[in-house]
């Protein structure tokens, strides 16, 4: 694998750099660097893991480093080490989950920018910067679930608005601060309940989510207080106890009836070969034609019997003439016939 300087590689993952400024033209941070070494990086790794500590920069690189952040088939972890500002706080939207450091920073502002040229030229820069505008809240719309004018209102006033770790995971922005204090062993009920309701303790999959965030999902919806969050959730491990109960008897079952399918498939078998033997004994198969006759058996019993009983036995000169046995052979009765006609 080619080295790229942003790229650490690790077990099982891999971690990617976004540090420094974002541009593709004085930037530290360019989206056709990042693209690169994020396809290279995911040829080889399910999971990278994406470490942000940018000012932000220019808006039509970072757009594209988001989506190809956002359209990555790995699994895409991203991490806001340090400060995740105006584009790059977008960027950070990206990642499933993200992730703050308890001394981050998170910034989000109007877009800025210029021009030089005729009062047209100006006209249409205003435009654009507008239009950037109304994508960008789109954006940061779909992470928040909220409408973009809902966002447009809040943080594109024309003034920096700045957020905390804790700020950015009350508001939606990240799913968790990853190093967070462990919970002490005598900590207070009160205590306990902050950390798990503000701070989520090494939330390392998509998955942890505080009370807020549950009442959020539907099974959840009906649930006014947080007793009652947690009075679903003792009701749902108890439905689980029973499902796992439930699993167990099944594969007691399912093991009882693959005795009982093993065991009739041996009389059958067993059946099967006598009806077979039988058949070839007195002509009616042959060993080239035994295997049809078998699997007609196997696919469809009761034609199978009916079509070999059909058939008609094969006289062999063997049967008449007399071996020295006690059975009569059709040439012994025949003699007997005459003598018994003759007087013989």
């Amino acid at each position: 694998m080619k080295r790229f300087f942003n790229v650490i590689p690790g077990d099982g993952s891999c971690c990617l750099l976004l540090y420094g400024d974002i541009g593709d033209s004085c930037g530290s941070v360019s989206s056709g660097q990042i693209a690169r070494e994020l396809f290279e990086a995911e040829s080889q790794y399910e999971r990278i893991d994406v470490r942000i500590n940018s000012n932000g920069g220019e808006v039509y690189a970072g757009i594209a480093i988001f989506n190809a952040l956002r359209n990555s088939k790995a699994d895409i972890h991203i991490y806001v080490d340090g400060i995740a500002a105006s584009m790059a706080s977008a960027i950070a939207l990206c990642g499933k989950p993200v992730e703050m450091s308890k001394y981050a920073r998170l910034m989000l502002h109007s877009v800025s920018g210029g021009c030089f040229g005729t009062k047209e030229d100006m006209l249409q820069c205003a435009e654009e910067i507008e239009s950037l505008e109304r994508t960008l809240c789109e954006m940061y719309a779909s992470r928040l679930g909220c409408s973009a004018e809902e966002v447009r209102d809040r943080y594109f006033d024309g003034k920096d608005h700045w957020l905390t770790a804790s700020e950015a995971l009350e508001l939606g922005f990240v799913d968790g601060i990853y190093d967070v204090a462990p919970v002490s062993m005598d900590s207070t009920p009160e205590q306990i309940y902050t950390i798990f309701n503000n701070r989520l303790y090494e939330p390392q999959n998509r998955e942890a989510m505080n009370l807020e965030e549950l009442r959020q999902r539907p099974r959840f919806k009906d649930c006014s207080t947080d007793a009652d969050v947690l009075a679903s959730i003792i009701e749902l491990e108890e439905r689980a106890s029973v499902a796992d109960s439930l699993e167990h008897e099944n594969a007691v079952l399912r093991d009882r009836v693959k005795s009982y399918e093993d065991a009739a498939e041996a009389v059958a078998k067993a059946e099967r070969e006598s009806l077979l033997d039988a058949a070839e004994q007195d002509g009616r198969i042959d060993a080239s034609t035994r295997g049809i006759y078998e699997n007609m058996l196997k696919e469809h019993p009761e034609d199978g019997k009916k079509l070999l009983a059909s058939l008609q036995p094969k006289q062999r000169v063997l049967d008449d003439i007399d071996n020295g046995s006690e059975r009569k052979t059709p040439w012994a009765k025949r003699q007997e016939e005459i003598r018994k006609n003759f007087g013989r």
